[in-house]
């Protein structure tokens, strides 16, 4: 029976209830209860009153009559405030009863008491908390029957019952305890949760009572409290949540924080009502999302921090609950406040984990915070992601691994580093420790490539970072021996090239550290002077260079180095560390050692110390020693056998064999030492027997880099390898030839007699006739006349004259197939033009093996490949010979000239025409030969080993019509240029040798060398010194790039000083000198373009070389300006040429007055002359305001004869006006071979490359298209554009003998009408003036 419907009796009806006289009836046995009796008679009374009421029942009417005075009697103020606590809880078991019995309705009526009845029944409560106390039972019992009853409902008539409620709730959160049951907790949860739900509704104090054990701070003091509310809610959900929803509107949307001392923790609410249940928060969520669209930034991300819980959570699903909140959430990945976002960020990492399903949605924002311009942002997002992904490879998409593998280029090395460490983690995890299994490890497989491929960064701080990497997870260096090269084996097997080189460069990079600090050891060995301070200085600051953070590398290895002066111990150790018999388990012994004593125990965080480590261990060889290698051998020799795990491992056996034996070759160099012993030769043995190629080849390698003690300590293994190496030499392929002769030289003592008898038997049976048995004997024979001139070159004289000049090079035997290609891969080069190529290095390497020219055979060779390159590779001109063997023979000459300049003999001798001629080569029609001749060029120079005008044949490039070919140029020359800089601040003694280090001494040359550009042929025209100026700024961008010693000021400098002097080429032609004085303006005008500081005075005054400059004459004044004002406005502005009528017809208008500038690229100047120039041929040469990008869809790079059309940008209602070709033979010759590597437009959309036919007429629209000098080749006269030719320009020379000495007018290209050519004599003189002094490059 309860009050929830009781109504009380008038005061009337119950006072008339009572004994006959109208006094209080006592149960029998029980004396009357006043305040005169003693507090313990008193109890012993009230206890007898609550057995009594305790055993009433509601149906014992007589008895409800008879105790009714009792019951008011107990309610008065005597009882309930008495001050003693156990008649209190005594009286409030009484009341308690009386409400049961009396139900439903109750025996007091005034308004007033029954406040203070339930108010005195709640203070009771309060004795719930002590479960020990002996009066436990009676607190249970009074707890109990209120809820059974739930007395308290029947205050909901009361006014301020509200008050009654919140102490009553308070009371029970406050008592309740872990030492309770779930009875009390039960019973505590009906007696509230009555109220709730049979109450008209919850007050917001009422609520604050429930909700503030839900704050974290009251929720860790008392954690049933917590759980108590946390039921409560739970089960009355549906009539408080209109309550929960009312406050938080008040608080979130009103913003009247007064309505609660809640307000401050609403999302701390909101996140615990959420984790009870979410039906608690129905209507609340609209309200966030309102909250996240605040213009509070602080509020924005409190409200983000709390979705990212509710999100999140393990069990949530309120992003596909309520997909209006999960997309406006999303949105603040892309806030404007950076906390906002970073919020945003962490909260993926969970959600990622906990919600997979949800990964598709963060992606996409994901990817663009992968690009934040905040680096902390950028950061956690890589956290995230590789979080998410440690503990499960599947929650992360392919896409999220991107972002990282993106972000390993991030500028910011915070960023950088966390990318790579975390990825190097999962190919940890699941590759290496495989925990995922196989789909997992391919589907993290890229990672190791990746990780390497960073190798190639400028950065030391990536380079380190990297070896750290291979060193911890790609191959961990604590395995055993046979498990570390096990995991080396394979991974090596499995890298794509790019990751291999970088691999290797890893290795290579580390063992020259090692010798720079076995140097520096040495150094420490002999007696101190001023030469070995200067030396050791040097070679510290090389080694600090290695280091992170060079500036103060500096000075922690100049530290490093005293304490290596003053401890010899110390310096033992270093010299065993890097000694070549050093094992991994002695390196490791080493390291700790050197770092033992360094450290120092007060001073936990030493830079100094890490400093030195980070040297040790790039210098410890921590992975291979002679155990490692004995231990790849026996691998290896598995895998031969078929019995290792290849096919488990993902290679082939081949593959494996091959990259095992590659693994092998590049560790012989950087640990030769750990080579040496007779299984490790025995299996190399092994491999050379085998038929693949590249294994012979690279064990003779092997052998080449590390049997230098074979011959006295393994008689056996030299027996077995001399025949193989014969043979090898003899009819092996052309690389092992050439292996197996530096093998014999490298480790034999009888070298003489070894290439003896393989250099006479092979010169005696060359045969012209078997080309395909000719390439390993000119190999070979190459390589014997390099290393052993002494003996050899008299012997090479004959072969040379009689069979590799007169029977092989002047001779064409075979017809090769007119294919149309500019270009065929190796298989498919006839092997006869692979013979004249190896005949041609054959000549180089005779050459460089005498290193002299006594006998005048460079002055023959040098005229050789210059005639060949006149010919375009085509020596005899009997044009058997196709266009891609032709393009072969042009890159080998051009390459072998480049070869000979390398040797400072053979420089002097290079005329400025040859030279010329070999730059042309970087312009070529093949794109092949620019690209190799380019990587040559640019890898002697890095090395410092060709002269620096070769440096100024990048600046033809701007020429180049494919884009990447023009920033693989623009890159070599930022390299060359950062090279010869850096080495003379290394090298003081380098200022003597300035004019051949210098970076902007390459100006004159470059000056000079566009000044013969055979496409410079009027010094007026426009588009020509367009093209000139672009070529110009290609350099000079790259050298004006710092102002170092007023180095803009010098260029001008040398601009000016040229135009005092004469071109020592012509001196005498004014045409050739107007030319020089032209480009020298154009040059001087965009030096005062782009430089303010030009007009400072220079730092020294520079020096011309005189083998291309004349010495200024002492009255010679050159003031005269060679481009008029107005060509300087057009150069600078780039204002663009009159268009032709095509053009003028396809073009788009611009508004009038303004043209806009269009930067030119540089290679836009075509090989062809299209239909503009036919209509109007004012133009002379296409202007370069064409995209790079358009030429590079357009005709193909390397078709023979491909047909220009013009590229057409239509225009609405405009019919496209057809094109027309030149299909002439003369076009043929004069057009469309001429300006190798000269950009082609773009065929019209739809169009097909038509190739040429020979026989059809010129069309009859206009004019035949003047011809232009084909790159490297003598302009043809204006006669052969017309239908006749003339006939002695068409006839072949001789031997090539006149095209080699190829005439002024050729090499610089003058107009048609003048390319007569010279006699020999004549351009002998001009060429080789005795006075003419040699510069001092080398």
């Amino acid at each position: 029976m309860d009050f929830s419907t009781a109504q009380p009796k008038s005061a009337t009806a119950l006072c008339g209830v009572g004994s006959a006289d109208g006094k209080i009836a006592y149960p029998p046995g029980v004396k009357e209860i006043t305040d005169k009796i003693t507090t313990d008679e008193m109890i012993k009374r009230l206890k007898m009153v609550v057995k009594t009421f305790m055993d009433m029942d509601q149906d014992s009417e007589d008895e409800k009559q008879q105790y009714l005075p009792l019951a008011l009697h107990l309610a008065s103020e005597f009882f309930l405030r008495n001050p003693n606590k156990d008649v209190r809880l005594l009286v409030a078991c009484c009341l308690a009863d009386i409400f049961r019995i009396y139900a439903p309705e109750a025996p007091y009526t005034s308004h007033d008491k029954l406040k203070d009845i339930f108010l005195f029944i709640t203070r009771q409560l309060k004795g719930l908390e002590d479960t020990k106390s002996p009066q436990f039972n009676r607190y249970f019992y009074l707890l109990e029957n209120l809820a059974w009853v739930k007395s308290y409902n029947i205050c909901f008539d009361l006014e301020d019952c509200n008050e009654i409620f919140i102490q009553l709730f308070r009371t029970l959160f406050s008592v309740i305890n872990n030492s309770h049951n779930k009875k009390v907790q039960m019973h505590m949860l009906d007696l509230m949760s009555s109220i709730i739900m049979e109450g008209d509704g919850v007050t917001q104090e009422l609520l604050d009572s429930i909700l503030i054990n839900l704050i974290p701070a009251h929720k860790n003091l008392n954690k049933q409290s917590f759980d108590l509310a946390k039921v409560l809610l739970k089960r009355t959900v549906q009539t408080i949540e209109a309550c929960i929803a009312n406050f938080f509107n008040q608080v979130l949307v009103l913003g009247r924080s007064s309505v609660s001392d809640l307000s401050e923790h609403v999302f701390d609410l909101i996140q615990e009502l959420f984790a009870i249940d979410p039906h608690l928060l129905l209507s609340v969520m609209p309200q966030l999302e309102f909250k996240l669209k605040s213009n509070d930034g602080e509020e924005r991300l409190a409200v983000v921090r709390l979705l990212a819980k509710l999100f999140g959570s393990k069990d949530s699903d309120l992003a596909t609950q309520n997909r209006p909140l999960w997309q406006c959430f999303l949105g603040r990945f892309n806030d404007i406040h950076v906390p906002v976002r970073l919020e945003s960020v962490k909260f993926a990492s969970h959600c990622l984990m906990n919600h997979p399903d949800l990964a598709k949605d963060l992606t996409e924002y994901l990817k663009v915070r992968s690009h934040d311009p905040e680096e902390a942002i950028r950061h956690d997002v890589i956290v995230t992601i590789i979080t998410a992904a440690k503990r499960d490879l599947a929650l992360v998409n392919d896409q999220l691994l991107g972002f990282v593998r993106e972000r390993t280029l991030d500028k910011r090395w915070r960023v950088r580093k966390e990318a790579m460490m975390g990825l190097a983690q999962l190919y940890k995890k699941y590759c290496l420790h495989g925990e995922a299994g196989k789909e997992a490890a391919e589907k993290v497989s890229w990672i190791k490539d990746k990780l390497l491929h960073i190798y190639y960064q400028n950065s030391i701080d990536d380079k380190l970072l990297v070896e750290k990497i291979f060193a911890q997870y790609l191959v961990p260096h604590n395995l055993e021996t046979e498990e570390r090269m096990k995991c080396l084996y394979y991974l090596y097997a499995s890298l794509d090239p790019n990751a291999v080189k970088a691999l290797n460069e890893m290795w290579k990079c580390q063992n020259m550290l090692r010798s720079h600090v076995r140097e520096l050891l040495d150094l420490h060995k002999q007696p101190t002077s001023e030469a070995n301070c200067s030396a050791m200085f040097g070679k510290l600051m090389t080694i600090a260079k290695n280091l992170p953070d060079p500036g103060k590398a500096q000075d922690f290895v100049k530290k490093f180095n005293q304490v290596l002066g003053d401890d010899e111990k110390l310096r033992s150790q270093l010299e065993l560390l890097i000694s070549p018999t050093c094992s991994c388990k002695q390196a490791d012994v080493c390291v700790r050692e050197i770092a033992r004593k360094l450290a120092n125990p007060k001073q936990p965080t030493n830079p100094f110390l890490e400093m030195v480590k980070f040297l040790l261990e790039r210098i410890a060889p921590v992975h291979i020693d002679s155990e490692a290698i004995s231990a790849l051998v026996k691998l290896m020799n598995k895998s031969i056998e078929g019995t290792a795990d290849d096919e488990e491992e993902g290679v082939s056996p081949d593959t494996a064999i091959r990259s095992g034996l590659e693994l092998l070759k590049v560790l012989s160099f950087t640990h030769p030492t750990s080579f040496h012993s007779a299984e490790t030769y025995e299996s190399l043995l092994q491999c050379l027997r085998m038929e693949d190629d590249k294994v012979a080849e690279a064990a003779i390698q092997i052998f080449r880099n590390t049997g230098h003690k074979i011959e006295t300590d393994l008689p056996q293994i030299r027996s077995t390898l001399i025949p193989i190496l014969h043979q090898k030499a003899k009819r092996g392929t052309p690389h092992q030839a050439k292996q197996a002769v530096h093998c014999i030289h490298a480790i034999f003592t009888n070298k003489e007699v070894q290439l003896a008898q393989i250099f006479e038997p092979l010169s005696r049976s060359l045969n012209a006739d078997v080309p395909e048995q000719l390439i390993t004997p000119l190999v070979s024979l190459g390589h014997i006349s390099m290393l052993a001139p002494d003996q050899f070159a008299s012997p090479m004289k004959s072969v040379v004259a009689n069979f590799i000049v007169k029977d092989l090079l002047m001779n064409d035997r075979s017809t090769g197939e007119k294919n149309g290609k500019l270009w065929s891969p190796d298989e498919e080069v006839s092997p006869e033009v692979l013979a004249k190529v190896q005949a041609i290095k054959l000549l180089v390497r005779w050459l460089l093996g005498m290193k002299n020219n006594q006998s005048k055979s460079a002055n023959s060779t040098l005229r050789l490949l210059s005639a060949m390159l006149v010919s375009e590779g085509d020596l005899t001109e009997q044009k058997r010979i196709s266009k891609s063997d032709m393009s072969r023979l042009r890159l080998a000459a051009g390459s072998a000239i480049m070869k000979l300049a390398q040797e400072p003999c053979y420089h002097e001798i290079i005329t400025p025409e040859q030279f010329q001629l070999c730059a042309l080569v970087i312009n070529d029609e093949c794109y092949q030969v620019r690209q190799i001749f380019a990587q040559k060029l640019h890898k002697a120079l890095v090395k410092l080993l060709l002269p620096l005008e070769y440096m100024a044949i990048f600046a033809l490039c701007a020429k180049d019509p494919v884009k990447e070919r023009r920033a693989h140029a623009r890159q070599c020359l930022l390299k060359n240029i950062s090279i010869r800089r850096e080495y003379i601040k290394q090298n003081p003694m380098a200022t003597e040798k300035l004019l051949s280090l210098l970076p902007e001494y390459v100006v004159p040359y470059m000056i000079h060398l566009l000044a013969h550009d055979p496409d410079f042929t009027r010094s007026q025209d426009i588009d020509q010194l367009r093209d000139i100026k672009e070529c110009l700024w290609f350099m000079l961008e790259v050298l004006m790039t710092k102002n170092e010693n007023n180095s803009h000021a010098f260029m001008k400098k040398m601009a000016e000083n040229i135009k005092l002097t004469k071109d020592a080429q012509s001196p005498d032609e004014s045409k050739t000198n107007e030319k020089l004085y032209t480009v020298c303006d154009v040059a001087l005008c965009v030096i005062n373009s782009k430089s303010a500081l030009c007009n400072a005075d220079s730092p020294k005054e520079p020096v011309l070389p005189m083998k291309f400059f004349t010495q200024p004459e002492k009255d010679f004044c050159n003031d005269k300006s060679y481009i008029s004002e107005e060509t300087r406005v057009l150069l600078l502005t780039g204002k663009p040429k009159p268009a032709g009528v095509l053009g003028a017809v396809n073009k788009p208008l611009s508004a009038t007055g303004r043209k806009p500038y269009v930067r030119s690229t540089g290679a836009e100047t075509g090989s062809n002359i299209n239909v503009n120039s036919e209509l109007n041929p004012s133009t002379g040469n296409r202007s370069r305001e064409q995209s790079s990008e358009a030429a590079e869809t357009g005709v193909s790079e390397n078709e023979e004869n491909p047909v220009r059309i013009i590229s057409v940008t239509p225009v609405k209602n405009v019919d496209p006006v057809k094109n027309k070709e030149i299909n002439s033979d003369q076009a043929t010759q004069g057009t469309i071979s001429s300006d190798r590597g000269k950009k082609r437009t773009v065929t019209a959309a739809g169009a097909e490359n038509i190739q040429q036919k020979t026989d059809e007429e010129v069309d009859e629209s206009g004019p035949p298209a003047p011809s232009k000098p084909r790159r490297g080749r003598r302009p043809k006269s204006e006669s052969q554009g017309n239908a006749t030719k003339n006939d002695d320009l068409s006839k072949p020379l001789s031997k090539g003998r006149k095209r080699a000495a190829v005439s002024q007018e050729s090499s610089g290209g003058l107009e048609a009408g003048n390319a007569k050519a010279p006699k020999l004599q004549d351009v002998a003189k001009k060429a080789a003036p005795a006075e003419r002094q040699i510069d001092l490059q080398r």
